[in-house]
C-alpha cells in the first residue's frame, strides 16, 4: 500500500467522524478530527479515559497552530525551528477545537509533526488531528504497531497500513508549557 492512498483513506474516515489508528512522529496513535466533539468522545471511550485528561493534537505547520490558540508567542516559533526531535508545546487559551479536548485550564498541547505519514495526513485533512497513545489508560504505551492490543485495533474505524513492520522504540516528544509573557515550564525534556 502506498502512503498517498493510505492518507486518502484515513482522511475520509476522519471527515466522517471516525477514529483511526496511525503512525506518528513518536508512537502509534489513536486519532480523530480534533474539532469534532463526538469523535473525541469516542477516543476517550476507546482508551477508557476520563475526558478531564486532555489529549494533544498534531498539525502540519506552525502556521496552522495560529488557528487553534489565541496567541502563538515568538518563543514557540523559535522552539519549533531549533527542535531536532518531536516537540509538544502546551499553549494557553485554545480555540476552535472540540471543547472536550481542551484541558480544564483552557490549554492545549500541539505538536508540529515532520514524520511523513502524519504530516501528509494533517496537510490533506487541513485540520488538527488528535494524537494519543494507542492503549487503554493505565496500561503501558505500545512502542510500535506489534505491541498494540487487539481490543484497540478492533475499536477503531480504520487501521493505517503503513510502517506496521517497524520494531524500533521511538522516544516520546519533549513537552514545554508556555504561558503569557514568554513564561515557560519544561514538562519532559
Amino acid at each position: 500500500m502506498d502512503i498517498q492512498s493510505e492518507i486518502k483513506k484515513a482522511v475520509e474516515v476522519l471527515r466522517n467522524g471516525g477514529v483511526i489508528l496511525y503512525p506518528t512522529d513518536t508512537v502509534w496513535g489513536l486519532g480523530c478530527d480534533a474539532t469534532n466533539e463526538e469523535a473525541v468522545k469516542r477516543v476517550y471511550a476507546i482508551k477508557h479515559r476520563a475526558d478531564s485528561k486532555s489529549m494533544l493534537v498534531l498539525v502540519d505547520s506552525m502556521a496552522r497552530v495560529q488557528a487553534y490558540v489565541d496567541e502563538v508567542p515568538d518563543m514557540a516559533w523559535e522552539l519549533d525551528e531549533v527542535s531536532d526531535k518531536p516537540l509538544t508545546i502546551i499553549y494557553p487559551q485554545a480555540k476552535n477545537l472540540a471543547p472536550n479536548l481542551v484541558a480544564e485550564d483552557g490549554s492545549i498541547g500541539i505538536r508540529v509533526t515532520r514524520e511523513a505519514f502524519s504530516k501528509g495526513l494533517c496537510e490533506r485533512f487541513r485540520r488538527p488531528v488528535v494524537s494519543t497513545s494507542a492503549n487503554v489508560s493505565g496500561e503501558p504505551t505500545p512502542a510500535n504497531f506489534a505491541q498494540i492490543g487487539e481490543a484497540i485495533k478492533e475499536a477503531v474505524d480504520y487501521v493505517v497500513d503503513f510502517r506496521r513492520e517497524e520494531t524500533d522504540l521511538p522516544a516520546p516528544s519533549s513537552i514545554i508549557k508556555l504561558d503569557k509573557g514568554n513564561v515557560f515550564k519544561i514538562i519532559r525534556p
